[in-house]
């Protein structure tokens, strides 16, 4: 089913930390969103493949996605090889997305940088007609190419080349993240601490969309570095 954006991310709840507030703000305006998640997050120290999942699936499903897929590469060990390469091309252009979201250009976990240049470079070569692949039907696939990658700001500040506003959404955004349960503050789990587990992880959330947010004059916000500099025709629409 084609979909308007596909935002694509390394483990399960990437997408909610670096723009679920922005496919929100889309879908509220009549856009078509899916997910697709690299790995299953099988390696996170807290949670499994199979809960990690789960709630994967329930965040989709409060957002409004269109589907959620999974393309189970290996968490921590994925790389840009012809194989995984393929399997992102399939999933392109089984629903032809304008936009494509993806994760950040370079972050604290490798897997984001990872992820980040292996969508990027699948997004152009599935514009390619000459590289074939196949449908769940076996059908040969038509070649198609994004109009635009744009990497979501993730763990790391980066400098932003645009902004989204996601005042209205910032609260759902936060339903979505705390869909994550076992990833996040909990205060009757017996699992590990982690970098994102403590009770501090959620107002760092909220410092950086506000942060991200103030330059344009919104209250919250979530940036994005492009591949290209994005154009207009009207200097009048920008904020």
């Amino acid at each position: 089913m084609k979909v308007d954006i596909l935002a694509i991310g390394a483990h399960p709840d990437d997408v909610e930390l670096g723009c679920s507030g922005t496919l929100l703000r889309h879908i509220h305006a009549g856009y078509s969103v899916g997910l697709l998640d690299l790995t299953l997050g099988e390696l996170g120290t807290r949670g499994d493949a199979s809960t990690r999942t789960r709630e994967a699936q329930e965040s989709a499903r409060k957002m409004g996605a269109v589907f959620r897929r999974q393309l189970d590469l290996a968490d921590g060990f994925f790389c840009e090889d012809e194989a995984s390469l393929r399997k992102v091309i399939t999933e392109i252009r089984a629903c032809r997305p304008t936009i494509v979201l993806a994760n950040s250009m370079s972050d604290r976990h490798p897997d984001h940088g990872r992820g980040s240049s292996l969508v990027s470079r699948a997004a152009f070569l599935g514009g390619l007609r000459r590289i074939e692949t196949l449908d769940g039907q076996g059908r040969v696939q038509e070649e198609w190419r994004p109009r635009a990658v744009y990497h979501f700001i993730q763990d790391r500040w980066l400098e932003p080349d645009l902004v989204v506003d996601i005042t209205d959404f910032f609260e759902a955004k936060l339903d979505l993240v705390r869909t994550f349960s076992s990833q996040f503050f909990d205060p009757s789990s017996m699992e590990p601490e982690t970098p994102i587990s403590g009770k501090e992880f959620f107002p760092f959330l909220e410092a950086r969309a506000r942060d991200m947010g103030r330059p344009a004059g919104y209250t919250f916000a979530e940036g994005f570095q492009v591949e290209r500099y994005p154009g207009v025709d009207d200097l009048l629409r920008l904020d």
